[in-house]
C-alpha cells in the first residue's frame, strides 16, 4: 500500500486530522485502493448501512453526490474530486444512506470499512466530537 502518499490525504480530512501517527497507520493499514468507471454506483439513497459498509475517500477522478427531490427527480448536491470523500454521514447516523454516489469521472478510491470507522472513533479521545463537527458542516452546506 501507499503509505507515505496516503498520509498527507488522511491528514486533510477534518475527521482524521487529529489521530496520532500510530491512528493513521491504523487507517492506512485498514484502506483498500479500487478503480471505478463512469457511471458506477457507489450506493443509493436509501442504502442500509452496516459494519460491512464503506467511506469513501477520492485519489484521482469525480463524483457527484444527488438525492430526489419530492417529484422523484434527481437533484445534485455536490460534486467531489481529489482528496475529497463521502460516505461517512450513514455512519454517523447508523441510517440508511442519504444520497446517492455516482461517479462521473473515472475514479481511484480509497476505501474504509464501517467497522474499522467506528473502532478508530470509539478509541479515539475526541472521536466522537469531531464527528459531530463535520456532520453540523455537511448538514449546513448540503441542506
Amino acid at each position: 500500500m501507499e503509505n507515505i502518499s496516503m498520509l498527507p490525504i488522511i491528514q486533510k480530512i477534518p475527521l482524521f486530522a487529529d489521530l496520532t501517527a500510530d491512528q493513521h497507520q491504523s487507517i492506512i493499514n485498514a484502506i483498500v485502493l479500487n478503480y471505478y468507471p463512469v457511471g458506477h454506483v457507489f450506493f443509493n439513497e436509501g442504502d442500509a448501512v452496516d459494519e460491512n459498509s464503506y467511506m469513501y475517500i477520492i485519489k484521482h477522478g469525480m463524483v457527484k453526490i444527488s438525492r430526489k427531490d419530492d417529484f422523484q427527480h434527481e437533484k445534485e448536491v455536490a460534486v467531489l474530486a481529489d482528496n475529497e470523500f463521502f460516505g461517512e454521514m450513514a455512519f454517523v447516523l447508523n441510517e440508511p444512506r442519504n444520497a446517492m454516489a455516482t461517479v462521473i469521472e473515472d475514479c481511484e478510491v480509497f476505501e474504509l470499512k464501517k467497522q474499522t470507522f467506528t473502532t478508530l472513533m470509539e478509541t479515539t479521545p475526541g472521536g466522537a466530537a469531531k464527528i459531530s463537527e463535520e456532520f453540523i458542516r455537511r448538514l449546513k452546506e448540503n441542506g
